[in-house]
Formats: C-alpha cells, structure tokens, sequence
C-alpha cells in the first residue's frame, strides 16, 4: 500500500489461508447439503404423486368395483360410509365461502360403466353404485378445487418474491401426536384418490395461511413515512447507520396496525426499541413495532390483518413520537416497503382468481 510516499506491505500467512479456504469450504458444503436435502424431497414429492396416479388408475377399473359388489355388498356399503365419513371430516378444512357448484358434478367415465353393470347383473346394489359414483364425483371436483387455489396462493407468493415450496415444507414443521390412521376401506387402506384429496387440501391450507401472513396491511399511516429502509445518517451521532424498518411519524397514542394475520410471539422492552410487539407470520416470517406508548395486545394473542395491537410513542432510542416497523424473514431484516405496497393488490388478484372467492369482497381492509 503506497500512501504518502510510503509503501507498506500487508502479509497473508499460511494459517489465514488454510483458515479462509476452510470457511470457503464450509459455505461451499452447507449449500450443497442444503441443495441436495432439497432435491431429495422434490423428488420424494414427485414419487408420491405418481405411485398415487398409479394406484387411482388400477382402483378406477369398472370391473373391480363389479367383483367386489358380487363378492360382499356389505363390505361394500361399510366402504361407502367410511369414505362419506372422510368427505364429512374434510369439509371443516374449507372456507366458508366455498358454492356447491365448486364441488359437485355428476360422475364420468369408469364410474358410469360401474353404475351401468351393476344395475343390470344386481339391481339390488343399483343405489348403492350411483351413491359411490357420486362421492366420486365429489371428491375428485374438490380436489381440483384445492388444486386451482393452491395454484393461485402459489402464483401471488411468487409475485412477492417469496418461496412456496418452502412455505409447504415450513408447514411440515413442529408437528406431533398420536398416530390416527384413516380410511376408507374395509381392510384399513385409504382410497388413493382420498388420499390425493387430503393432500390438496393440506398444500392449499398452507399455501393460503402462508399468504394471510405476508404483510399486507399499512401499520399506520403511509404518508407519514419519516425514514425508510436502507443506510441513513444516525439521527443521535450523524455517523452512517443501518436502518432496519420503517418509520411512521404520528402523534403520541395513535393506533398501530397488524400489518398481517399472526401470532404475538413478544411483548416487553427491547433495548434500543423500547416498548415493542412482534408478531409471528409462520415460514419465518416476523414483524417487529417499536417505540410504542402502549401495548393493546398480549403474548400468544392470535391477531388478523388491521387489528390494534398498541399506540405510537417515543420508547427506546427515539427523537419523537414514532412507529418503527421491521419485517424479518428467518431473522433477516428486508425492506417492508414492496410488502406493504405490492402485497394488496396481488393478494386480491389471487383471491379474486381463486375458485370460491367474489371479486368484489376479495379485497381485505
């Protein structure tokens, strides 16, 4: 380094070498491990769907629904209950706005033929056919309706630059509890194409739940933006800072906003912060409000998009009354602004697209 006429000499020893290939090294190893737990269950994914493919083609066969009519017709009326039991246990899982039309069709294909050879070799189980043609029916509409929203959650995550298929897996997570098998057959399986259903539904829920959590909703009011995210000049020592979040000027006491449906995960003082709420998303999603006056909402307290959870102040480390509002993904802070601009508008296209939503009450808050 040449400074002043000067020149200096700065030298790497061996040992910083070693040790900065092996930090290389290491990065370079969590990636790939990282990559290949990730192939590995995509590829786990895809085996799934097609073992199940192959197994709704063999049970869809006419013929073998016939054999098993001839063979015990009550065994085949306690199968029909079980799967109505299934069809009744599923419906919770589906909002409230969800038509009829959305589910319901008549039945096609093997299911007519079996409808057909049964009525005339046992007119007797001629009820009983078009009862399980109609379940049928049933469950394959609502799993291409789970299909067709899972699909719109999916495109809008992406929109916002947020992985689906990470939300999927993070939905796996923290889950436990005793081992209740179901099914829809006597022999204690489960019909392939109600097990693709129950799987539908299951992406569905978590794709949706995991748009209810993006941050959606102005913590207070836009125009008052006072500082934005990004480097800035510390307002105390004027030295070049990190600025994590947003701030929102306003007057001592004026309401502070949900930003997105979650979970209080912490209520108290953090040191710099001052009086401060964070709010569980799911997928490692956080929102952080700071330097409030007052708190309005409690530890573990489950809050929607838009509810009052506490009152602007000046707490912490702060020049004035002030909202300072952080979005953390996995611990990460990111700039909350593209969130809280772009999510309204693709969120209500995503609900307006998805099958059992009106357009014109798509839109929240």
């Amino acid at each position: 380094m040449r400074s002043q006429g000067q020149v200096r000499f700065i030298t790497i020893t061996s040992r910083m070498q070693m040790t900065a290939a092996g930090l290389v090294v290491a990065v370079i190893g969590v990636w790939g491990i990282s990559m290949g737990v990730l192939a590995v269950g995509q590829f786990q994914a895809r085996s799934e769907r097609a073992s199940l493919l192959h197994r709704e083609a063999q049970v869809a066969q006419s013929e073998s629904r016939v054999a098993a009519y001839r063979n015990d017709l009550d065994q085949v009326a306690d199968d029909l209950r079980r799967r109505q039991d299934f069809i009744e246990d599923a419906l919770p899982m589906l909002p409230d706005d969800v038509l009829p039309e959305d589910m319901v069709s008549d039945s096609r294909g093997e299911a007519e033929k079996t409808v057909a050879k049964i009525s005339a070799v046992m007119p007797e189980a001629a009820a009983l056919a078009r009862l399980e043609a109609r379940q049928l029916a049933f469950v394959e509409n609502l799993t291409r309706y789970a299909d067709r929203r899972a699909t719109a959650a999916e495109a809008a995550l992406r929109k916002l630059g947020l992985n689906p298929k990470a939300m999927v897996a993070s939905a796996r997570e923290a889950q436990g509890g005793p081992f209740e098998t179901l099914s829809t057959e006597h022999d204690g399986t489960l019909d392939p194409r109600f097990e693709r259903l129950a799987l539908s539904l299951g992406r569905m829920s978590a794709l949706e739940d995991g748009l209810n959590g993006v941050p959606q909703f102005m913590p207070a009011d836009m125009r008052m933006i006072s500082s934005g995210f990004g480097y800035r000049s510390d307002p105390f020592n004027r030295h070049a800072a990190m600025h994590a979040g947003l701030d929102f000027r306003g007057p001592v006491g004026a309401p502070i906003h949900a930003a997105a449906d979650g979970k209080v995960s912490f209520v108290g003082l953090r040191h710099g912060y001052g009086k401060v709420i964070e709010i569980s998303h799911g997928n490692g999603l956080m929102t952080r409000y700071a330097h409030m006056s007052a708190w309005k909402a409690r530890m573990g307290q489950e809050v929607q998009a838009g509810d009052v959870i506490g009152q602007i102040g000046s707490t912490g480390r702060s020049t004035g009354p002030h909202l300072h509002f952080e979005v953390r993904i996995n611990g990460r802070a990111v700039n909350p602004r593209p969130f809280l601009e772009t999510a309204p508008h693709v969120l209500e296209e995503a609900r307006a697209d998805a099958p059992g939503h009106d357009r014109k009450t798509a839109s929240r808050g």
